[in-house]
């Protein structure tokens, strides 16, 4: 398989954000693929032959796959969220690149669940691609006193995992994403959010001072309850709904082309 330099990593990938200014309305979001051609425009060129990418975090990035299987490229092995989404788009559209795309998000997991199969689950994979979205366990188990990590400790974590994972794997690209929790809905209310309003912040000091691409789905669901409510996108305000996941899905591909 043909891994590519660390300067021609560099060169495709770039640190990425999807501010304010580039959401002009979520029918222009979810409708960026459409026209002529059924992929975003310059997304092949993000991608050299052979690349290995990884989704990693916890239910949302789960989302019900196999986890007997864990085989790139699989259906089964990808559940039926964003990523899946996400895979399915490039594989369908970028058939020369011999894409390799795993899912190793597991259910229920905090940063520190992370780290403790990161070895077997990232490493080992030798990925050029890590995508992470953590973060929401991290507080809601401490809400619900089934743990007693803070931002604090939430944010120590996730950096001792990055360093580990850029030192494993020089040169590889790193995907953060937002984490994000969607009020007025059957698990989530208004108290949540600034409390967990810390744990965005942290994930988005460490994707500037990583390097690492900034997915904002915090940012999207929000311009998304502007048209529907939030239990449209996110029932329980955590777990998307086939909506939610189509519009996590949009919001990645558009970061990596910011």
């Amino acid at each position: 398989m043909k891994k590519c330099t660390d300067y021609s990593r560099r060169r495709f990938f770039r640190n990425a954000g999807l501010g304010a200014a580039a959401i002009t309305g979520l029918p222009a979001l979810l409708s960026s693929c459409a026209g002529k051609s059924s992929k975003p425009a310059g997304l092949e060129d993000l991608f050299q032959e052979g690349h290995v990418i990884l989704f990693q975090g916890d239910s949302i990035t789960d989302a019900g796959r196999n986890r007997n299987r864990e085989m790139p490229n699989d259906a089964g092995s990808f559940g039926f969220g964003y990523a899946n989404l996400i895979a399915s788009r490039l594989l369908g559209t970028m058939p020369q690149k011999k894409l390799v795309i795993h899912n190793r998000g597991i259910s229920g997991n905090k940063v520190y669940q992370l780290a403790e199969r990161w070895q077997k689950d990232c490493i080992d994979l030798n990925p050029d691609v890590v995508s992470i979205l953590i973060g929401v366990n991290d507080y809601w188990h401490f809400r619900l006193g089934r743990y007693d990590g803070t931002p604090e400790v939430f944010e120590n974590d996730y950096r001792q995992l990055l360093t580990r994972t850029k030192e494993a794997l020089p040169g590889v690209q790193l995907v953060i994403c937002e984490p994000f929790v969607l009020p007025d809905t059957s698990a989530v209310d208004a108290s949540w959010m600034e409390p967990f309003s810390a744990y965005r912040r942290s994930a988005a000091r460490l994707a500037e001072a990583s390097g690492a691409i900034w997915v904002p789905f915090q940012e999207a669901f929000n311009a998304g309850m502007n048209l529907a409510p939030a239990s449209y996108w996110a029932v329980d305000g955590v777990h998307p709904s086939m909506a939610g996941a189509q519009l996590m899905a949009e919001t990645w591909l558009k970061a990596l082309l910011v």
